[in-house]
C-alpha cells in the first residue's frame, strides 16, 4: 500500500511539472522575460517652451503604448559635449531604445552609431542625423516650413524690398533647412534682395539679441533699409523681437519668426511679430515614443515622419486646431 501511494505521488509530481512546463513563459515587449520597455528620450535642450511640449507629447504616447520614459537633456541648446554625456549614459544603462534630437547633425552620429551596435536602437526627431543607423525620423519638414516663412513675408512686402535673416546656429540641421527653405522661397520674388543671411543668433535669446542688435544696425534698419526679417527657432525669434523694441523698430518691417511661447504670441497679437510658422511639438514627442515603441514591439515603422507646419497670424490665432498647437495642455501630462 506504501509503494502504491508513493507511486501516485510520483505520478502527481510529474504531471505538475509537465503542466508547468507546457505553460508559456511570459515574453516582454523588448525580448528579455519580464523586463518592462524603458525609452530614454533625449532633447536638444530643457528649457524652451517648445521642449516642454515634446516633453508632454512623449508623456501622453508612453501611457497610452505602456512605457517608461525617461526625460534628459542638456539645459542649453549649444552644449554638445553634455548631449553626447547623456546618449552615453543611457547606452551604459541599457535603456531599450533611444529617442533623441540631435544638437549637431555630424556630432552625434558615433554616439548613435555605439547605441545601435549595443542593440540599443535610435529614433531621431525635431533634427536630422547624418548616416542611416536610426530607426526612423519624426519631424517637420523643415524646407516647407521655411518655403511657408518665406512666401508669407513676400506676401507681406508685396513682392519687393529688402530682408535679412538671423540664423540659429552651425550644425543645426532643422534650422538650417528652415533658412534653405525661406531663401529658396525669396528667390522666387526677384524685386526682394536678401541683404544678409550670414549671422547665427546662437542658441540663446541673449547671443540672438546682440546678434540682432549689430545685424540692424550693420544694415542701416533705422533708415528704413531693412524692410522684413525672418528667423528660424524661438531663442532667434525672441532674441530680435527684443532687439527690434529696444531700438524702436517694433511694427516698423514686417517679421516673420519661428515657434510659439506665450510671449511671442502675445507680440503676435500686439502687432510687434506679423506670423509665427509653427510645428506640432506635443505631436512630435508623441509620435517618437510611439515610433520607437512599435519598433521595440516587432512592428514596420516608417522611415520617415513629417508632423507638419502651420503658419499663425493675428487673424487666426482664434481656429480651435492652432490653438491646440500652440497652448497644448502641459499641466495635463507634466503636472505643470
Amino acid at each position: 500500500m506504501k509503494a502504491k501511494r508513493l507511486g501516485l505521488l510520483a505520478l502527481l509530481l510529474a504531471l505538475v511539472v509537465l503542466v508547468a512546463c507546457n505553460k508559456e513563459t511570459p515574453k516582454s515587449e523588448g525580448g528579455a522575460a519580464g523586463k518592462r520597455l524603458k525609452i530614454a528620450v533625449i532633447p536638444k535642450g530643457t528649457t524652451h517652451e517648445f521642449w516642454k511640449s515634446v516633453h508632454a507629447g512623449a508623456v501622453k504616447a508612453a501611457k497610452e503604448v505602456d512605457v517608461d520614459v525617461v526625460w534628459k537633456g542638456p539645459l542649453a541648446e549649444d552644449d554638445l559635449k553634455a548631449q553626447i554625456d547623456v546618449v552615453n549614459t543611457f547606452v551604459a544603462q541599457g535603456v531599450s531604445g533611444i529617442v533623441l534630437a540631435p544638437l549637431n547633425d555630424a556630432g552625434l552620429r558615433g554616439p548613435v552609431r555605439a547605441a545601435t551596435q549595443a542593440k540599443i536602437p535610435v529614433v531621431v526627431f525635431d533634427s536630422d542625423l547624418q548616416g542611416d543607423e536610426h530607426v526612423s525620423f519624426v519631424a517637420t519638414d523643415n524646407v516647407a516650413a521655411g518655403k511657408i516663412a518665406g512666401d508669407h513675408l513676400a506676401k507681406l512686402l508685396d513682392d519687393k524690398g529688402s530682408v535679412v535673416v538671423l540664423r540659429y546656429q552651425e550644425g543645426s540641421a532643422s534650422t538650417q533647412n528652415r533658412e534653405k527653405g525661406f531663401l529658396d522661397a525669396i528667390k522666387g520674388h526677384p524685386e526682394i534682395k536678401v541683404l544678409s543671411d550670414n549671422q547665427y543668433g546662437g542658441a540663446t535669446t541673449e547671443s540672438s539679441f546682440a546678434k540682432g542688435e549689430s545685424l540692424l544696425l550693420a544694415q542701416k534698419a533705422q533708415t528704413g533699409a531693412v524692410g522684413g526679417i525672418f528667423t528660424p527657432n524661438e531663442s532667434t525669434t525672441f532674441g530680435m523681437l527684443l532687439a527690434l523694441r529696444k531700438s524702436g523698430l517694433a511694427k516698423k518691417m514686417k517679421f516673420i519668426g519661428f515657434d510659439a511661447s506665450e510671449k511671442l504670441i502675445g507680440a503676435l497679437e500686439q502687432g510687434d511679430i506679423d506670423g509665427l510658422v509653427v510645428q506640432n511639438p506635443f505631436n512630435m514627442g508623441y509620435l517618437a515614443v510611439k515610433t520607437m515603441a512599435d519598433h521595440l514591439r516587432g512592428k514596420t515603422v516608417e522611415k520617415r515622419i513629417d508632423t507638419g507646419a502651420r503658419l499663425v497670424t493675428k487673424e487666426n490665432l482664434d481656429d480651435p486646431a492652432i490653438k491646440e498647437i500652440i497652448k497644448p495642455d502641459l499641466k495635463k501630462w507634466l503636472g505643470e
